[in-house]
């Protein structure tokens, strides 16, 4: 099959990409320098440089599916940014692929498209997007995957696919953050780590991603799990002895997290002060609450089953 991926540089996209490729596929991939044109190439895939702001029908060719896994995914920034990338540049790809004649796009989302401060606990894809969230990676997402359902038309099938907690080896976002804090004495629980989660091993997603390529119904949402159910200090402190870090006891109350991360984004608006807040309010909001998720849809319509244990996907960390 001929696919067009985005944001093939990045985590999914990448490990997206690899696999596609090894599978048979022939990947095209958005390509916005010439650093990312070196990287797609070295995944097998043939880089297109355009981006989200300008791509076009031309741009996607005779691909017969898109992969869209580039989004804004930055804890800090102006909010006209998630909008700009994760909103407007998800509705033109939407257009361009279905100029360019694409029968099948499958939108990478998340379980944050829900979130506007609750906890989730035994939730399907039945519950409610919150696209008037807070938190603009929320609402911005939540839109996103609106405009990719409603795109759903005979001859254009769209999916969506929602992982929680993405982790695995080529994670350039989650593990190495907490690496950084951890060394430099910073890192602190919220609520002692005590938030149930489910997690998705970036294997299964890309696993989904194979299935979703024929499998599943358009219009519809899916969520994609590991097995089971941990909580975050679990999760976290087996994933950075891995790197050999011990994470510690040292951890705040959520009221107070919620609280510190809104008086940090106060301050950085109000002051010219350098880089992004230390907290901000959607990390203190989702390393604090529960979300637990039911993947039975993705098992019964897709077909899928987990590739990878948690236990066996940590060890490999380790190695």
């Amino acid at each position: 099959m001929r696919i067009f991926v985005t944001g093939a540089s990045g985590f999914v996209g990448g490990a997206a990409t690899r696999k596609l490729v090894a599978a048979g596929h022939e990947v095209h991939a958005m390509s916005r320098a010439e650093r990312s044109d070196d990287a797609i190439r070295a995944l097998g895939a043939a880089p297109v440089r355009c981006d989200l702001e300008n791509v076009k029908a031309a741009d996607i060719g005779d691909a017969e599916a898109v992969l869209h896994c580039a989004a804004f995914v930055e804890q800090w920034g102006p909010r006209e940014a998630w909008r700009r990338f994760n909103v407007d540049g998800t509705a033109r790809m939407l257009m361009a692929a279905r100029e360019a004649g694409a029968r099948r796009f499958i939108h990478i989302g998340t379980e944050a498209a829900l979130f506007h401060g609750q906890h989730l606990r035994g939730v399907d894809e039945t519950y409610p997007l919150a696209p008037n969230s807070p938190y603009p990676y929320s609402s911005t997402k939540a839109q996103a995957e609106m405009l990719v359902r409603e795109a759903n038309a005979r001859g254009f099938e769209t999916i969506v696919l929602r992982p929680r907690f993405i982790w695995g080896p080529g994670d350039t976002t989650l593990l190495p953050t907490i690496e950084v804090m951890a060394r430099a004495g910073k890192f602190m629980w919220i609520n002692g780590g005590r938030a149930q989660t489910s997690t998705t091993h970036i294997a299964n997603l890309v696993h989904a991603i194979e299935l979703a390529l024929s499998q599943g119904r358009g219009g519809q949402a899916y969520f994609v799990l590991d097995e089971g159910v941990r909580s975050m200090r679990d999760m976290l402190a087996a994933m950075a002895a891995s790197r050999g870090i011990v994470l510690g006891e040292k951890s705040v109350p959520a009221w107070a997290a919620d609280t510190i991360g809104a008086c940090c984004e106060a301050l950085w608006m109000l002051l010219p002060l350098k880089g992004g807040p230390p907290l901000t309010r959607f990390s203190a909001m989702i390393m604090s609450r529960d979300a637990v998720l039911s993947d039975d849809k993705a098992r019964a319509e897709l077909g899928y089953r987990p590739v990878i244990g948690v236990a066996d996907g940590l060890r490999a960390l380790s190695q």
